[in-house]
């Protein structure tokens, strides 16, 4: 089989590449790397909230880009055309590139996004790794959204992974071993751990009712982990995804409030069940007393029309 350099598949920006250069130089332990793609299971678009407040609200550029072309199957996920009048005046890039960003302290960090490959993932980790080495990457940190059978009353849990979970203390892994299937995040965290890196994945549990809807209380728990084990100091994307947060248990709140009594018990089930595995005791709100954990069917046909009614809104 032929040889083909995983560096065929991206392109340097010369400035950028500058500016991580100039930022190495400051920062000799090196650099922090969060990655995200879209397209794989991010329940309550977790890690998709943290890149897309990353890249609105802090100073970037950009370091690298890969080939798009080669690795996204249009078919499977077709890029937006703006239609007007009678032609087509704007064309959605799919964007699969690495930015040099500064937290709230000028400190450098960067951060690679975009959609998820969908062929050649081994040249992609392969070619992930030479960006790590190349750029002096001390820890590489993954962020997405698990869906669980948990209730939205009750704090976010989180499952570290990787072999720096030693940075994320006090959240024991609910599993023993399972086999999933496969993403390009993990593929990379596997081969960088592979070879001698130090890798961090953060994955916060998402009540899998509203998994199909962005849940920032659950980016917010997974940013707070972020930045207590690399230092980052991120409080303009902390204050607006709280912010949202807030808004959005509110509002949820409001429509379960509203709901009728087999939907409270269903959510009150969920509570029961969290607590009896946490061993945490009721906080007292208005769906904490006894009731029987619903199945599964029954929690997706409530939330399903909860849901229904709550985008008509």
């Amino acid at each position: 089989m032929q040889h083909r350099d995983p560096q065929d598949l991206y392109a340097w920006e010369s400035k950028g590449l500058a500016a991580v250069d100039t930022a190495l130089a400051q920062e000799s332990a090196g650099l922090v790397m969060l990655y995200h793609f879209d397209g794989y299971i991010d329940a309550g678009q977790t890690g998709e909230q943290i890149v897309d407040e990353l890249l609105d609200n802090l100073p970037h550029q950009l370091v690298a880009r890969f080939d798009h072309d080669r690795l996204i199957d249009y078919r499977a996920r077709r890029p937006l055309l703006t239609f007007k009048r009678d032609r087509y005046t704007d064309y959605e890039v799919p964007g699969l590139e690495l930015h040099l960003v500064q937290d709230a302290t000028g400190a450098p960090f960067l951060v690679l996004s975009g959609p998820e490959p969908d062929v050649e993932w081994e040249r992609f980790a392969a070619a992930v790794q030479q960006i790590v080495e190349r750029l002096g990457v001390r820890l590489t940190v993954s962020v997405h959204g698990i869906p669980m059978g948990v209730p939205h009353t009750r704090p976010v849990g989180l499952t570290p992974h990787g072999n720096r979970t030693d940075l994320v203390p006090g959240h024991p892994t609910p599993f023993d071993q399972a086999q999933v299937p496969g993403s390009v995040e993990a593929l990379i965290e596997y081969r960088l751990i592979q070879t001698g890196h130090d890798v961090l994945g953060v994955g916060a549990h998402v009540p899998h009712y509203i998994a199909r809807s962005a849940y920032p209380d659950a980016a917010l728990t997974a940013l707070e982990a972020i930045t207590s084990a690399t230092g980052l100091v991120l409080p303009t994307v902390a204050h607006t995804l709280r912010t949202e947060a807030q808004r959005t248990q509110t509002e949820i709140e409001r429509q379960v409030g509203e709901g009728d009594e087999e939907l409270v018990a269903l959510v009150r089930g969920l509570e029961h069940q969290y607590d009896a595995v946490a061993g945490a005791g009721a906080r007292g709100n208005m769906l904490a007393e006894p009731a029987d954990l619903p199945s599964a069917e029954e929690i997706g046909r409530e939330f399903e029309k909860f849901l229904a009614e709550r985008e008509g809104e």
